[in-house]
């Protein structure tokens, strides 16, 4: 019987998704693990009222930002606040089941070497489909990874722990002291790629990274940004190069660099062209574009520090 039950600080970010918001708060508070506090951090939202979440869980810590600082921000205002000894970022579309927890902190518990852990993640609609067992590595070139297991039928062919490239920043628990000693997440990416730095730094820093099988949460993927939107594809793009600026160096960059302005981009743009597809099109060199206008930013460098 476990005598131990360190505070967990669940962190959450809102946009515009009250209620689904107040379901992972509704499935969070059946949980079996006695010792946490939950976070709410709304980026402004402006198309319900995010106020019914504080009003119908008023126990939570409700932090409701002056205007959308994104994902990367919204989690730190969240760490900000935070006073446990682990942090576990969820995305607000993930519901868990009651014993989700136990196995992350003591996975966590047993290696102080290790600096994040996930869950396996499973579609929410198809609770029998596996979203994330582990990632591959990033390729240094193509800036590709692949997520393990993705939409494979659940039959326990991941059911084991292994070290991974990267955690799944739907999912996510850090000892608060790895974020002390690593930093926050980089303010400039403000959607997509934030967590895969997180990790890069977080491996960086001489920690390990793991995937825990006997813990699974349920995701209800791509409900704020839909499958194909002009803000997908501007912020994926915009930010894998910021990636490759921040974490590749040397010739490989240059490559890298290369591949994406010459190959991955243009194939991927002119494709939507010929479909038809402007706004698609144009977000690809709107990516392109804010890259060249801050190419001496000292802002893409920066790590904000706990």
């Amino acid at each position: 019987m476990r005598k131990n039950y360190p505070l967990v600080s669940i962190i959450t970010v809102n946009y515009n998704q009250a209620e689904v918001t107040c379901a992972l708060i509704e499935s969070l508070n059946k949980i079996t693990y006695p010792n946490f506090e939950v976070i709410v951090v709304d980026n402004n939202s402006v198309e319900d009222d995010p106020s019914i979440i504080k009003q119908r869980y008023p126990n939570i810590i409700y932090i409701e930002n002056p205007i959308n600082y994104g994902f990367a921000a919204g989690n730190n205002f969240g760490l900000m606040r935070a006073r446990g000894d682990y942090v576990l970022l969820l995305n607000n579309d993930i519901e868990v089941p009651s014993n989700f927890m136990e196995p992350l902190i003591e996975k966590l518990e047993r290696n102080p070497k290790i600096g994040a852990v996930s869950p396996k993640i499973k579609f929410y609609y198809q609770p029998d489909t596996i979203q994330y067992a582990g990632f591959t590595p990033i390729n240094n070139i193509t800036m590709r990874n692949a997520s393990i297991g993705f939409r494979e039928k659940d039959k326990g062919q991941y059911d084991v722990d292994k070290e991974t490239a990267y955690t799944h920043g739907a999912a996510m628990m850090v000892p608060i002291n790895v974020v002390k000693d690593v930093g926050l997440m980089s303010y400039i990416f403000f959607l997509y790629y934030e967590e895969a730095d997180w990790c890069a730094r977080i491996a960086n820093a001489g920690y390990s990274m793991h995937y825990v099988h006997n813990s699974y949460v349920l995701h209800k993927e791509s409900i704020s940004t839909g499958k194909l939107s002009p803000l997908k594809i501007y912020y994926q793009n915009r930010n894998r190069i910021v990636f490759m600026r921040r974490n590749i160096q040397g010739r490989e960059f240059y490559v890298s660099l290369c591949y994406q302005l010459l190959v991955a981009i243009p194939k991927n743009a002119f494709s939507f062209l010929l479909k038809g597809k402007f706004s698609l099109f144009f977000a690809y060199y709107r990516a392109i574009g804010w890259n060249i206008k801050n190419i001496i930013s000292k802002e893409i460098h920066e790590n904000p520090k706990l």
